[in-house]
């Protein structure tokens, strides 16, 4: 366990647990860390059945989709060219923040590959931008403009799966604002494929309460210029 990082008895225990039965499984998960196998454990209630199968999951799906380890900008033009995903601050609690424009966002014509890259690519970064001690990240969903010919329920429903399966707990907190009515309408489709503890982190912001409902959660110092605040945006591929 890393140096710094309190975890409790019961948890270690479990988490011992599920690391020898997945090392007789997968060997290759001797390669990860404790505190990810806690992840997995805290997604599955610290059940270590449900636990273990979803990390062994995990590691097969991570060989597959990331052979190389880690998504290229020559895997994801046509994503990169809608330019719809920034990172930038963090918020009061040290969790990196990201912006994604939906209004940016249109169907891939070559189906859901690239953009599932994209989205393994963007929660990759995200991860390996969080400081020493932090696990999780703030994201806010910008929804001014957004209509119809961005509604691409298959994309939406297959990033959630990525996040949900293959980042457990790494969403600390999702504010979606400006979202029109006609959202509404897509977001009851993808409703029931949010599980229950992904549900608890998503927040619609009030239109008159944006930036006031931001700030709660992020510095102005740290807060995007469009809602208010102090830091420009910038595109997730020129973000460190």
């Amino acid at each position: 366990m890393d140096v710094g990082v309190k975890v409790d008895n019961t948890e270690l225990t479990k988490i011992r647990l599920v690391r020898r039965f997945v090392e007789s499984q997968d060997p290759s998960s001797k390669e990860e860390d404790d505190l990810t196998i806690r992840r997995f454990l805290r997604a599955r209630d610290l059940d270590v059945e449900k636990a273990s199968a979803m990390f062994l999951k995990y590691l097969k799906w991570r060989r597959s989709f990331v052979p190389n380890g880690s998504i290229s900008l020559s895997q994801i033009p046509n994503e990169l060219a809608h330019d719809k995903a920034f990172t930038q601050g963090r918020d009061k609690q040290g969790r990196p923040i990201f912006v994604v424009f939906g209004r940016n966002h249109f169907q891939n014509k070559h189906g859901l590959d690239e953009f599932k890259r994209y989205v393994v690519y963007l929660l990759d970064k995200l991860c390996a931008s969080m400081p020493p001690g932090q696990e999780k990240f703030l994201g806010i969903a910008e929804l001014k403009g957004w209509g119809y010919s961005n509604s691409d329920v298959r994309g939406y429903i297959s990033a959630l799966s990525i996040l949900q399966d293959y980042y457990p707990e790494r969403l600390g907190k999702f504010f979606i604002v400006h979202a029109p009515y006609i959202f509404m309408k897509i977001w009851q489709i993808i409703y029931p494929f949010i599980d229950n503890k992904t549900k608890k982190k998503i927040v619609f912001v009030d239109n008159n309460k944006v930036k006031s409902t931001l700030l709660e959660d992020i510095d102005e110092s740290q807060l995007p210029e469009i809602y208010g605040g102090k830091l420009p945006l910038v595109s997730v591929q020129d973000s460190n």
